[in-house]
């Protein structure tokens, strides 16, 4: 058997274990009460809020159906991806990321210090995207990230503008439903994203000869808002079950998107609603490609526990902190890990 560098060996504990097990009990949830009426529906909105909630207390994952996103965009998209790793490495390393902007094509990402089996292209919702200088609270200074311009498949940048717009849309409308569930108000959520810092991702993971040993992303937890992810038919996502701490993967359901709630709604509820670990397997035969849209507030945004949910019963659980200096640390401990320092731990990723 062929075996794989040391750098992307996962600890014992961590290994993928193969079994039979599927997570069913993740919810799908038919969004179509929101999407497909003109005359909204009260007890069926008022029953779609309840579904949101249960899954997002019991599991932190759900898969939506009839979610308003033409599938002929996302089958173009899904193509324009294939494309464009389907290039030679040189050809994709000419908009790779760089020390400046942490967008672009990448091929040596870190989770918890081993590498992970795929590569990647990250491009920001908005361009340029304003984020701290670095982590200090005391330094106002800002700078700006920027996107690359891959020029292969040519309409490629066209495809994913248009695809960010049905994303922000459908990011809008869960988040409103998850306030609902919380007993807020709808809107309570829009103003943090104001100058979002928000951006999509592309993955590829490569056929792997020891899938045992690897894994295409490791164990993890989503430090923004909330995830919206298109996966293909290969599978590979994996989530730990809250009630007993098992992995199990998630079958892909077509044409479905998988969401989960990240870090910063489980500090906006107050520990209401949990981010949840995941991860994501490969195999030996084939390659499988995920498009996760990361839904991330502006960098000035103050996270904290919403004022409605804490009480004498219920008091905040957490330190209010800025996004964008959470934002800029994550980053350059990516940047540490990826150059092979491997004394820095770090929990929370943005991988897929």
């Amino acid at each position: 058997m062929v075996e794989v560098d040391p750098a992307f060996v996962q600890e014992q504990e961590h290994r993928p274990k193969f079994s039979i097990i599927e997570a069913k009990g993740i919810p799908e949830i038919d969004l179509s009460p929101i999407f497909h009426h003109d005359v909204p529906n009260p007890s069926a909105i008022d029953a779609l809020v309840k579904e949101i909630g249960s899954a997002c207390k019991e599991w932190g994952f759900f898969q939506v159906t009839n979610h308003g996103v033409p599938l002929s965009l996302r089958q173009r998209l899904e193509e324009a991806s294939r494309l464009f790793f389907a290039q030679s490495l040189e050809e994709k390393k000419k908009v790779a990321r760089d020390e400046i902007n942490p967008t672009g094509y990448y091929d040596t990402e870190h989770t918890k210090n081993v590498r992970d089996w795929k590569e990647v292209f990250d491009l920001l919702v908005k361009d340029p995207t304003l984020v701290p200088l670095n982590s200090d609270e005391h330094d106002d200074r800002v700078i700006q990230w920027s996107n690359p311009s891959p020029q292969y498949p040519s309409h490629f940048r066209a495809l994913i503008e248009e695809y960010i717009k049905e994303m922000e849309k459908l990011a809008f409308k869960l988040l409103e439903l998850i306030a609902l569930s919380l007993g807020v108000e709808a809107k309570r959520f829009e103003e943090f994203f104001k100058d979002q810092t928000s951006f999509i991702r592309f993955n590829r993971y490569p056929p792997c000869p020891s899938p045992h040993l690897a894994l295409g992303v490791g164990r993890h937890k989503d430090a923004g808002a909330l995830t919206i992810l298109a996966q293909d038919d290969v599978g590979g996502l994996e989530v730990k079950r809250k009630t007993d701490q098992e992995w199990v993967p998630v079958k892909p359901t077509q044409d479905a998107y998988i969401i989960n709630v990240c870090d910063i709604i489980q500090v906006w509820s107050n520990d209401a609603y949990e981010s949840v670990e995941h991860r994501a397997t490969v195999n030996t035969e084939k390659e499988r490609f995920s498009i996760p849209f990361f839904f991330n507030p502006g960098h000035d945004a103050e996270i904290k526990p919403l004022e409605e949910l804490i009480n004498k019963q219920n008091p905040s659980k957490y330190m209010p902190y800025k996004w964008g200096e959470a934002l800029a640390l994550m980053e350059a401990m990516k940047e540490v890990a990826s150059r092979g320092i491997n004394n820095v731990i770090f929990e929370t990723d943005f991988e897929w």
